[in-house]
C-alpha cells in the first residue's frame, strides 16, 4: 500500500497517524504457529479402522466379551445331542467340535494391516504372505482361553481359515504358510492342535474362499456346535458375492437365534465381505440425514 502526503499540516498529521494505526495492527496480528515439522494424518482408506482395532478398549471388550460367552456355553452345548450349529443327520452319535476362522478371530493380523497404512501401500499377496512367514501375529483377545477350555472338555477345534496355501520360492513344501500358522498358533499358546485341523483354502482342490465345502466335510465326523468367526462367510454360505447388504442384513434376522449361542462374530473394520460386496461409488451406501 502507497499513501499520498499532503503539504498541509493537518493533512500530513492525519496521514501519520493512519500509517501508526495500520503498522499496530500488522504487529498485533496472531501468528500461527508452523506445523510443517509434524506427521500429518495419513490418507489411507484404512486408516481408521486400523487404529481403532489396535488401540481401541471396545474392540478389546468385544473380543473378550464374545468368546467368555462362547465359553460359558461350552458344556451346555457339548452335553445336549441335539446342539448343532447347522441342521445334520446322524449328529448325536458324532463326537462334539466347534469351528473356527483363524485371522483376526484367533490371530490378531492388524500389524500387517498398519504397515500397509504406514506405507501407503495396497494389500499385495506377497505383503501378506511375508506377514504369514514371520509367525508372529498375537491372539485375539479371550482366543486361546476359549480354544484351551474347549480341547480340555474333549471338544474338537476345526481352524478353517482362507489362508491359501501357495508355492514359496526356494521352498518346496507344498504348503508352508500351514506350517507357519501352525507354529504361531502354538507360540500364542494354543495347547492342543495338530496340522490335520488346520483346513487351509486350496489346500485341496475344492477348497475356495467359499468354506461351505469344508463346512459340510467337517459335519460328516463331528456334531459342529459353535462356529466362530469375523467375517459373514464364516457362519453361512454365498453371503461374500452378488449380495445386496439388505440381502445380507435380511439373513442375520433369519438367524437371529443362532447369534450367541452357536455363532460367534468377532468385529473386523479392516477387511471382508462386508466391504467387498459393495459396489462403486461406496458412497451410495452412506445414509446422511
Amino acid at each position: 500500500m502507497s499513501l499520498v502526503f499532503n503539504t498541509l499540516p493537518g493533512k500530513i498529521a492525519v496521514s501519520a497517524l493512519l500509517i501508526v494505526n495500520l503498522t499496530a495492527c500488522q504487529t498485533a496480528a496472531p501468528v500461527v504457529p508452523s506445523n510443517s515439522g509434524a506427521a500429518q494424518p495419513t490418507a489411507h482408506n484404512n486408516f481408521n479402522s486400523v487404529l481403532w482395532y489396535q488401540t481401541s478398549a471396545e474392540f478389546r471388550a468385544n473380543a473378550i466379551q464374545t468368546y467368555r460367552q462362547a465359553t460359558d456355553l461350552l458344556s451346555k452345548a457339548k452335553s445336549d445331542p441335539s446342539w448343532t450349529v447347522w441342521p445334520q443327520t446322524n449328529a448325536a452319535n458324532l463326537p462334539a467340535a466347534i469351528i473356527v476362522d483363524i485371522d483376526e478371530t484367533i490371530l490378531d493380523n492388524s500389524p500387517a494391516a498398519a504397515q500397509d497404512v504406514l506405507t501407503n501401500a495396497a494389500f499385495s499377496d506377497a505383503s501378506w504372505d511375508r506377514w504369514v512367514s514371520l509367525a508372529k501375529a498375537d491372539a485375539v483377545p479371550g482366543a486361546v482361553a476359549f480354544v484351551n477350555a474347549a480341547e480340555a472338555m474333549g471338544i474338537k477345534v476345526l481352524y478353517i481359515s482362507n489362508r491359501a496355501c501357495t508355492v514359496r520360492a526356494g521352498d518346496n513344501r507344498t504348503c508352508p504358510q500351514k506350517d507357519d500358522t501352525l507354529n504361531n498358533l502354538k507360540a500364542v499358546g494354543i495347547q492342543q492342535i495338530s496340522a490335520a485341523q488346520l483346513w487351509l483354502k486350496a489346500e485341496q482342490a475344492d477348497w475356495s474362499s467359499e468354506k461351505e465345502s469344508r463346512r459340510q466335510l467337517a459335519m460328516q465326523s463331528y456334531r459342529v456346535i459353535m462356529s466362530v468367526g469375523d467375517d459373514f462367510g464364516d457362519f453361512l454360505p454365498n453371503v461374500k458375492k452378488n449380495i445386496t447388504p439388505a440381502q445380507r442384513a435380511a439373513l442375520v434376522d433369519q438367524y437371529q437365534t443362532h447369534w450367541g449361542s452357536r455363532f460367534f462374530m468377532l468385529p473386523n473394520p479392516t477387511y471382508g465381505s462386508w466391504d467387498t460386496i459393495l459396489n462403486q461409488p461406496k458412497q451410495q451406501y452412506l445414509r446422511g440425514f
